[in-house]
């Protein structure tokens, strides 16, 4: 491909994600993986320097943009090596026009500018939320130990005690140790929360929105097997995904549970009253995770927002049935937003009347609202919620 034909391609792409977007349908990842995989002209060079522009695009662009053309036109305004390449060229982008207009940039539209700095994330905190993230992996304690697991690449330690950091796209699930089960891609704040459940050895705990079992699997390794884990969620895709996983990795799970949304306790229904622990990493927004899926801050809307908001009260209701007396509910999300944090902890104490937060032990993040956040910006971690709340006696 010509330098201008990876501009063109890049707004084919661009134009495909915004459409998508709008729809809330697939992801920019798997629309890319899908475009090339239709032209397989293209070369690992091509693949990577179109993958590049589209991403640089998407995270320069705040509201949604009206086309790929304009997305790439504010582009070309940063970069200087790009407008050159809008020649008219057969298998290029057209010239520029003197009216036309580039797509506008920013962190995002007004209003979630807004309520991003209504829960004090503003400035360069805001403008972290879109920076490339490294790719990040937990050393899985059932079959190595992160001192001496050796890789084909040596990885910074981090501070949650099973945690290595690699550069973005290090190919890890390419490495014998993955394929083993001997590390699983995991980011570190990701880490920290699996700490912060402070789950204990022998004790009953049910991941309530289990989704593939990432933190389920964090937890079986964290004890060594030593307690009963119950995986539980509404998708069965993702959910049927967690029993390779945890054969892979050793780890041992009691049961799997699939939930019926709105009669989720006739499924739970031998659980209740009965957890030790409950976690809850309930469905939301994904304002956290920015930096891996800049574009699905294009698909959040305040109809959504106040509606994940009502699904995570739902879940929080459901989980506070099945701790027993005295027994421990931990809520998180992978959000920035108050509404998805503080906020929902404020209506739950309001709802539950003789529930307490304790402070969350662990050594990264911020106090705010009841719980801790973690944010790229003071943690260099996605961003994350995370409370516990006590059972009365």
């Amino acid at each position: 491909m010509t330098p201008a034909a990876r501009v063109q391609a890049a707004i084919e792409l661009l134009d495909q994600i915004i459409e998508a977007a709008a729809a809330k349908a697939a992801p920019a990842d798997r629309l890319i993986s899908e475009y090339f995989r239709a032209r397989r002209y293209a070369g690992s060079k091509d693949r990577r320097a179109v993958r590049e522009m589209v991403y640089a695009a998407i995270r320069l662009c705040g509201p949604r943009p009206a086309s790929g053309r304009a997305a790439m036109l504010a582009l070309a305004r940063q970069d200087a090596q790009i407008a050159p390449l809008f020649d008219g060229s057969p298998h290029g982008p057209p010239t520029i026009g003197d009216s036309e207009k580039p797509a506008k940039t920013g962190v995002a539209v007004s209003w979630i500018v807004g309520r991003l700095a209504a829960s004090g994330i503003e400035k360069q905190a805001a403008r972290a939320l879109l920076d490339r993230a490294p790719l990040d992996i937990r050393v899985n304690a059932l079959k190595a130990e992160r001192s001496t697991i050796a890789l084909p690449e040596p990885g910074e330690p981090l501070s949650a005690p099973s945690g290595l950091r690699f550069p973005a796209g290090t190919p890890v699930d390419q490495w014998d140790a993955y394929r083993d089960g001997l590390i699983e891609i995991q980011d570190h704040g990701s880490q920290w929360v699996c700490e912060a459940v402070g789950a204990q050895p022998g004790e009953t705990i049910i991941d309530l929105c289990a989704g593939a079992g990432g933190k389920t699997l964090a937890l079986a390794a964290r004890l060594g097997n030593a307690a009963t884990l119950i995986a539980a969620d509404t998708d069965k895709r993702r959910l049927g995904n967690l029993a390779p996983r945890a054969e892979r990795a050793g780890a041992q799970i009691e049961r799997t549970v699939l939930l019926d949304p709105g009669r989720e306790l006739e499924a739970l229904a031998p659980w209740l009253g009965a957890a030790d622990r409950v976690l809850v990493d309930a469905p939301c927004s994904g304002s956290g995770t920015w930096r891996r899926n800049p574009e699905s801050r294009w698909r959040l809307d305040r109809a959504e927002l106040d509606r994940l908001s009502q699904l995570q009260d739902h879940v929080l209701d459901i989980g506070a049935q099945l701790v027993r007396p005295g027994g421990t509910l931990v809520f998180v999300t992978c959000s920035v937003f108050d509404a998805e944090g503080p906020e929902r902890i404020a209506a739950f104490l309001e709802r539950h009347p003789g529930w307490q937060t304790t402070p969350t032990v662990i050594s990264v993040g911020t106090e705010r609202g009841g719980g801790t956040r973690l944010t790229p910006h003071h943690d260099g971690t996605d961003g994350f919620f995370v409370a516990i709340l006590n059972s009365p006696c």
